[in-house]
């Protein structure tokens, strides 16, 4: 199924769910935006009108969810937003492989161990047949005598290693030139050798050359005061600040300082985490049961005190602890 013209004249896509009017054009130019964007907004309704009446038309599935339709295959090609992949030029090895007609093969993850008797993978830690987990190495007759074999072996694997990323660098950059970077490199491409030549480096002005200047000298402990000056130098504008630190030696209200630093670091960690640790219900509660509590005693205390107004004192008939003692005074006999 190719292309719908509807009686409109419009052109309908099912593929790409498009639809157009090839022959549109305004009867008068519109004299303001907003007679434009009515005059947009009722051509568009029309074409999705359309679009909505083609695909009711297409031959449909029940399903749960509504009817399904498939759509046929699209036929208006749409430009691409990036260009058409480039391909990879060829390393110097597919080069030579396939020149010899060399080809891959997949080669095992598993191998058997000879040493010792077992399965163990080919690449990698503990890997089967490993070279330098060797105690004896047999002497060959090229061997150079009072030359270490396995120091020798080491310096050897280095050397390949650095071989290795030498043509990996400059198979990036060949494909750099060609502009067939791969994707996760792309990134990086302009701040690694890899792209062949740098970003020529911007002109700093007098302003920014100061910044920097100033930066550097109040990097340092001093804050610059006993660098070199240059000749000319001016001083610095924006000096840092020392940072204070608390004596070594305990004096007079040291102990008191410490204690106010602390207080203020956790003062702010609470405060960050009080949302979490703040139950606002329980605190709630625990304050209407404290205002209780200061009522009844509040209440208790006003009846005690009527109380022992109306009732009368009581004489307390407890002995006195001092034997021949009493609370009244000497007692005056009468003489005739």
């Amino acid at each position: 199924m190719g292309e719908i013209e509807t009686d409109k004249g419009f052109q309908i896509d099912l593929g790409n769910l498009l639809a157009y009017n090839p022959n549109h054009h305004f009867a008068s130019i519109p004299s303001s935006r907003e007679e434009l964007v009515k005059e947009c907004l009722e051509k568009g309704t029309e074409l999705v009108q359309a679009l909505a009446d083609s695909l009711f038309n297409l031959p449909a599935t029940e399903d749960v969810d509504g009817p399904i339709v498939t759509l046929p295959p699209p036929t208006t090609r749409l430009p691409r937003q990036q260009h058409l992949p480039r391909p990879k030029p060829k390393t110097k090895w597919e080069l030579f492989a396939e020149k010899k007609g060399i080809k891959n093969r997949k080669k095992d993850k598993i191998a058997y161990d000879e040493k010792t008797g077992t399965w163990k993978r080919t690449y990698g830690y503990d890997r089967a047949n490993d070279e330098d987990d060797v105690p004896i190495i047999d002497a060959k007759p090229t061997d150079e005598p009072g030359v270490d074999p396995f120091a020798k072996r080491k310096t050897d694997k280095k050397q390949r290693v650095e071989k290795q990323e030498k043509n990996h660098m400059k198979n990036l950059k060949d494909a750099s030139k060609s502009g067939a970077l791969p994707s996760h490199v792309q990134l990086a491409a302009t701040s690694l050798p890899i792209s062949g030549s740098y970003a020529a480096p911007k002109k700093l002005s007098k302003t920014e050359l100061e910044e920097v200047a100033g930066a550097a000298a109040t990097s340092t402990a001093s804050i610059g005061k006993f660098d070199k000056k240059l000749p000319g130098e001016k001083p610095l504008k924006n000096k840092g600040k020392h940072r204070k630190f608390l004596p070594v030696a305990q004096g007079k209200g040291m102990g008191l300082q410490e204690r106010e630093q602390t207080e203020k670091i956790l003062n702010k960690l609470i405060s960050k985490n009080s949302h979490d640790s703040l139950n606002v219900n329980k605190a709630v509660k625990n304050i209407n049961m404290q205002k209780e509590k200061q009522q009844q005693k509040s209440k208790q205390d006003k009846g005690s005190s009527k109380s022992s107004k109306l009732n009368a004192k009581k004489k307390s008939f407890k002995k006195s602890p001092y034997k021949g003692s009493s609370k009244k005074g000497p007692s005056k006999s009468k003489t005739s």
